[in-house]
């Protein structure tokens, strides 16, 4: 017998194990006196990410219709917040992105976020593995790789120096058929995606650092042993997932402001709507302070911490049955 529709894709058992896993974060974040916050899920302004698609809401606001936008992440809202208290935080919640869909991906989903002032990548990455000890319930050991090593590893082509025809004759010679026209890192992207991505962290859970520019506008930038400016940003993959994604963060209200203009450039010339442009977060820039944070799919971690095949089975109910 086919289950009737209004019942949850996540079964009873683990919703009481995803109940004990939220458990586990909260209180390993109260034992390291990280505070956590809530912030607003509706916003006046949206993602300006290429790569990312916002849902757009309508509302009224003392009688005047007004469009507003739910948030892909907490971030903007938290930076705010750590701009004035200054203080390390954390936030569980739902966020949203539209035309998600597939076995790893649904429209809204929870994310985990925290910000540590005074902490560079490294020390995230050993809080991360730390948290991971904890949700997994056995140490954890994690692995770094340069996205530029990862990739010579899988295609044998350097992703910062190689060329768009390079790039090109690697997709086609994996039956890869899309055609990404002049946009190098669109190329990048194609070949991580379909080539790297699955191979990572699947003997032990993996950071990859060191990504090009052009993939994290609120990232620092560096220059790697081998010359390439490269954003100080990792991500973390477990069996082949992507799981979390952490930067250091940007605090230059001015240059963020540059960035912010230049997606909404790209996101015309392809057709897509321009984002307004978050000002209080630009005006809080000022005044954080020094401080990585990382973003964290939680429905993804419980789905591989707990060996399930399908995000629907870490999530209540999907979006197309809420």
């Amino acid at each position: 017998m086919m289950p009737s529709t209004y019942q949850p894709t996540l079964s009873l058992i683990n919703a009481q194990k995803k109940a004990a896993f939220l458990r586990k974060i909260r209180e390993f974040f109260y034992q390291r006196n990280v505070m956590e916050v809530t912030t607003p899920i509706l916003s006046n302004h949206g993602n300006t990410d290429v790569f990312i698609e916002s849902v757009s809401v309508n509302f009224h606001h003392q009688g005047h219709p007004k469009t507003g936008y739910l948030h892909t992440s907490p971030e903007f809202a938290m930076k705010r917040l750590l701009a004035t208290y200054q203080v390390p935080m954390y936030q569980l919640c739902q966020v949203f992105r539209d035309n998600e869909k597939g076995h790893k991906h649904n429209i809204e989903f929870t994310m985990l976020e925290w910000y540590r002032p005074e902490f560079d990548l490294d020390m995230l990455a050993d809080e991360l593995q730390a948290l991971l000890t904890v949700v997994f319930d056995q140490p954890m050991d994690i692995i770094k790789l340069s996205y530029s090593d990862a990739f010579i590893k899988s295609t044998q082509i350097h992703p910062l120096s190689a060329s768009i025809d390079t790039l090109r004759a690697c997709a086609l010679s994996h039956g890869i058929t899309l055609d990404m026209g002049d946009d190098h890192q669109g190329w990048l992207d194609l070949l991580f995606s379909h080539i790297v991505e699955p191979t990572l962290g699947c003997e032990m859970p993996t950071l990859i650092t060191d990504y090009p520019p052009a993939t994290a506008s609120l990232a620092k930038m560096a220059i790697d042993a081998d010359g390439h400016q490269v954003a100080k940003r990792f991500e973390l993959y477990i069996n082949g997932i992507e799981i979390a994604n952490a930067y250091d963060e940007l605090a230059d209200g001015d240059a963020l402001r540059a960035r912010f203009e230049q997606d909404n450039i790209s996101r015309a010339a392809l057709g897509l709507p321009q984002m307004p442009i978050d000002e209080h977060l630009l005006a809080a820039c000022d005044d954080l302070p020094e401080c990585s944070g990382i973003a964290l799919g939680v429905d993804r971690l419980f789905m591989v911490a707990t060996g399930l095949s399908d995000i629907s089975q870490a999530i209540a109910m999907m979006t197309e049955r809420a």
